[in-house]
């Protein structure tokens, strides 16, 4: 079966899957700090999540990245990587995580085939991590990430959203302590997901310009033909291993780039982060289990769905009702 390609010429070469829409956090611009969570009946079992990973690599995806909600407090899930990460052909196989419970889970991910580590990570301010995660205890994460370090993880990358007047404040100690750590960094401007209660988007949002003029006030960086097949623009710093990265839907619009799917948590298989376009791989698995080449069929098929772009603007405006949580970090 032909590999994965657009209307656009775009070929799909990586699959974010989110494995739960839950999370022990509450952060301020993921999620309101009452949710509702989806009932265990709409949720991709993970073996349904395993035959999902096994058709997207069949067509040619090189790359997934387990993402929630927050992977960790998924039951099971060190299986999922175990399967997932013996699958032949997959070159790259990633999470994106709070952090917060890889002190215990860390060794056991890496054990199974998991190779690489995103950490959100927006204060080192304990009082702030908690304002702005409303439930997050700080030490557990840094804790957290040098678990992962002593793990083994080949390639760390702490993830941070700069809102102006939350954190923006802390840009260059945030890379400070990414090169105390020896871990990448990159800062990923505010996605208009969900109404944010707790704060205004059109005041709080912050540009990678911005960001990046902060940090070369003290660390020049040199840009980078570097990529882990997502949005992030790499820059190294002289007297430093550690990468610094940006991530700007808005401000540097890549969508002509964009090589990505995603797969929600109860199997619907979105098109683009920012538009609504769907197809639902749940109710397709459960009419037809085990028939892998009807679901691959379908996810050919999908891709001429697949808009050219998403429309995000800065003004506050919310475009896509769902919040993060529900479309997978």
């Amino acid at each position: 079966m032909s590999a994965l390609v657009d209307g656009f010429g775009r070929t799909i070469r990586y699959l974010r899957l989110s494995v739960t829409d839950r999370c022990d956090f509450r952060c301020v611009y993921c999620m309101a700090e009452q949710m509702t969570f989806l009932p265990r009946a709409r949720v991709l079992t993970l073996e349904e999540m395993a035959s999902l990973c096994r058709a997207f690599v069949e067509l040619g995806v090189e790359k997934i990245r387990l993402t929630g909600g927050e992977p960790l407090v998924r039951r099971g899930l060190a299986s999922l990587v175990e399967e997932v990460g013996a699958l032949e052909g997959l070159r790259d196989f990633a999470m994106t995580t709070n952090g917060a419970g890889l002190g215990k889970q860390a060794a056991a991910l890496r054990a199974g085939g998991l190779t690489r580590l995103n950490i959100s990570l927006d204060t080192l301010d304990p009082a702030r991590f908690r304002a702005l995660t409303r439930t997050g205890d700080l030490a557990r994460v840094l804790d957290g990430i040098r678990a992962a370090r002593d793990a083994g993880f080949s390639r760390i990358k702490l993830n941070a959203v700069i809102l102006k007047g939350r954190n923006d404040d802390e840009i260059l100690d945030l890379v400070e302590f990414a090169r105390h750590e020896q871990v990448d960094i990159s800062f990923i401007e505010e996605m208009p997901l969900g109404q944010a209660i707790g704060h205004d988007r059109a005041e709080t949002f912050c540009s990678s310009d911005e960001v990046r003029a902060t940090i070369e006030s003290r660390h020049p960086l040199v840009p980078t033909t570097e990529s882990t097949l997502g949005p992030s623009r790499y820059f190294r710093m002289a007297d430093s291993d550690s990468r610094v990265g940006f991530i700007s839907p808005h401000s540097h619009n890549f969508c002509d780039a964009c090589n990505r799917v995603r797969v929600t948590a109860e199997g619907r298989l979105l098109l683009c982060l920012g538009n609504e376009h769907s197809l639902d791989l749940r109710g397709l698995m459960r009419r037809h289990p085990g028939d892998l080449e009807r679901l691959k069929a379908a996810i050919v098929d999908a891709m001429a769905s697949k808009p050219e772009r998403h429309h995000f603007s800065t003004d506050g405006e919310v475009q896509v009702v769902r919040f993060m949580n529900m479309t997978g970090g």
